[in-house]
């Protein structure tokens, strides 16, 4: 159970990282943010990490071995990053419709399956 939970804050905890790092570029074309400068895309960006924190802290907490949990620290990194990935192909498929994919796309996340089989062996 601790694993699934684990997945799952981490999932929530990358759709607000991918937010904050990235969201920025398109909070432009929100109305009451066309006028903003740097300063606030900084702020509010730093508003959306305060969540990403808030799920990021207790998963790892909960998924991590020597807290009782089911993952090294390595596993939990390795699980992070596909996550991340992850949610950041779903991120720009929906709100960059400009971006494509790629066949070095493909190879890379296939590298990725493998550096979780490798983690997990």
């Amino acid at each position: 159970m601790k694993g699934l939970l684990t997945i799952g804050l981490l999932i929530v905890s990358n759709i607000f990282m991918t937010l904050a790092w990235y969201g920025h570029l398109k909070f432009k074309e929100w109305g009451w943010l066309q006028k903003a400068g740097l300063i606030t895309f900084v702020l509010v960006s730093w508003g959306l990490a305060f969540f990403e924190y808030c799920f990021q802290v207790p998963a790892n907490r909960y998924g991590f071995r020597e807290n009782g949990g089911p993952f090294s620290l390595f596993q939990l990194k390795v699980i992070q990053e596909v996550i991340t990935l992850t949610i950041f192909v779903l991120f720009a498929r929906v709100f960059f419709s400009g971006e494509h994919l790629t066949y070095n796309h493909g190879i890379a996340a296939l590298l990725l399956v493998g550096a979780v089989f490798f983690a997990f062996r």
